[in-house]
């Protein structure tokens, strides 16, 4: 199955910025919501930031503020801004594709996942 390839990780003191960027294929990249989701080891997945078709947004309240996630149709390609990184911030981050979004008192999720997961891309920041 095709899978998303993530990009644009690295090691930033905090305060820094990264841009990640997330290359898909067509079919990947048509579905109607796309996001990042982090996890570091030992727990689930969170999503971080989701934007559907039209490009309206959502982020977890820990990133409002400091992330700004886009999405260029022409290019396939979904991109993540960071801005003034915490140390909290340190994960392995994902991008994935979905049929929709929900978000209720268990959390906020996309949903219908089209593809498997793919390597991540590794966020690492020092204090």
């Amino acid at each position: 199955q095709v899978q998303p390839v993530e990009s644009g990780g690295g090691l930033v003191q905090t305060g820094g910025s990264l841009r990640l960027s997330c290359a898909a294929s067509g079919s990947i990249f048509s579905a109607n919501v796309m996001g990042w989701y982090r996890q570091v080891p030992g727990k689930e997945r969170e999503l971080t930031a989701a934007i559907s078709r039209d490009g309206s947004p959502y982020y977890a309240a820990s990133v409002k503020g400091r992330f700004s996630i886009t999405r260029d149709n022409g290019k396939n390609t979904l991109y993540l801004q960071m801005n003034s990184l915490k140390p909290e911030d340190t994960a392995m981050y994902y991008c994935v594709a979905g049929r929709g979004f929900s978000d209720s008192a268990n959390g906020a999720e996309i949903y219908g996942r089209s593809h498997d997961w793919g390597q991540g891309t590794q966020v690492t920041v020092s204090s």
